[in-house]
C-alpha cells in the first residue's frame, strides 16, 4: 500500500501484480474538507430560497383566484435543534372588476299543460239571444268561465288559494295566448246557442280573481250567417 500524491489530493493506491490494476482510495485531508464545506453552508440557502420561490407562487395564485393568500412559508432548517422558519405574509394583490355585458332574469309563465287542464275542467255559463241591428239579425251573449282552484288540488302543485289565484289572473291578462283560447270557447258556445253559425264576431274579456277562484267574462257580439 503506498500514498500517491493525485492532482485532487493524496490517495493511497495498492498495486496488485497478478492483475495489472491500480486501485486507489481517497484519503480526506485538509483540503477537501475546505472544499466541502461551502456546499454544506449552501444548503440551508437552498432551502430557503425554494420556501421564498413558493411564497411567491402562492400569492400570484391568490391574486389571480381573487382570494388573499397567506404566504407564510415554512422552511425546513438542516440542523436538528433549530425549529421551522416562517416567513411574513404578503398583501394580496388588487383584484380587477369587470362588468357582465348581458343580464340574465327569471320570467313567470303560465306551462301550456296548465292551461289545457284549465279550459277543459273550468265551469261554463252561457247566455244570448238575437236581436235585430241595422238591418240584420246580430246575436248578443255573454259567457263565463269559473276556475275553482280548490277543484285543481289534486293537480298541482302549487298552494290553490287566493294568492294563487291572484298570479294566475294576472298572467292570464298578459299571456298572448289566453284570449285566443278563451274567444274560442265564447265563439263555440254562442253558436250552441244561437243554433248558426256567427260571423264578424267581436269579444270583450275580463279577467278577475275572487278568493281562490278566478272568473273570466266574455262578451260576444256576432252577426248570424
Amino acid at each position: 500500500m503506498k500514498t500517491v500524491a493525485f492532482l485532487g489530493g493524496a490517495r493511497k493506491c495498492c498495486y496488485d501484480r497478478a492483475f495489472p490494476m491500480m486501485i486507489t482510495r481517497t484519503t480526506p485531508d485538509s483540503s477537501d474538507a475546505e472544499a466541502a464545506a461551502p456546499a454544506v453552508a449552501a444548503a440551508p440557502a437552498a432551502v430557503a430560497g425554494v420556501a421564498v420561490a413558493s411564497a411567491e407562487a402562492a400569492a400570484v395564485v391568490g391574486a389571480a383566484t381573487g382570494e388573499a393568500v397567506e404566504s407564510a412559508s415554512v422552511a425546513v432548517s438542516p440542523s436538528a435543534g433549530a425549529g421551522p422558519r416562517v416567513f411574513p405574509a404578503r398583501k394580496p394583490m388588487a383584484r380587477a372588476t369587470r362588468i357582465a355585458l348581458f343580464e340574465r332574469e327569471v320570467r313567470e309563465r303560465l306551462s301550456r299543460a296548465a292551461l289545457d287542464v284549465i279550459f277543459a275542467r273550468a265551469d261554463r255559463l252561457s247566455e244570448g239571444q238575437r236581436q235585430p241591428r241595422g238591418g240584420r239579425e246580430t246575436f248578443f251573449g255573454s259567457t263565463m268561465l269559473t276556475v275553482d282552484l280548490a277543484a285543481f288540488a289534486d293537480i298541482f302543485r302549487d298552494a290553490c288559494d287566493a294568492g294563487t289565484a291572484r298570479r294566475l289572473a294576472a298572467l292570464m291578462e298578459s299571456d298572448a295566448t289566453v284570449p285566443r283560447r278563451i274567444r274560442e270557447i265564447a265563439e263555440r258556445e254562442a253558436a250552441r246557442i244561437a243554433a248558426v253559425r256567427l260571423k264578424d264576431l267581436r269579444t270583450q274579456i275580463v279577467v278577475r280573481a275572487q278568493g281562490a277562484k278566478v272568473f273570466i267574462d266574455v262578451d260576444v257580439e256576432g252577426a248570424l250567417a
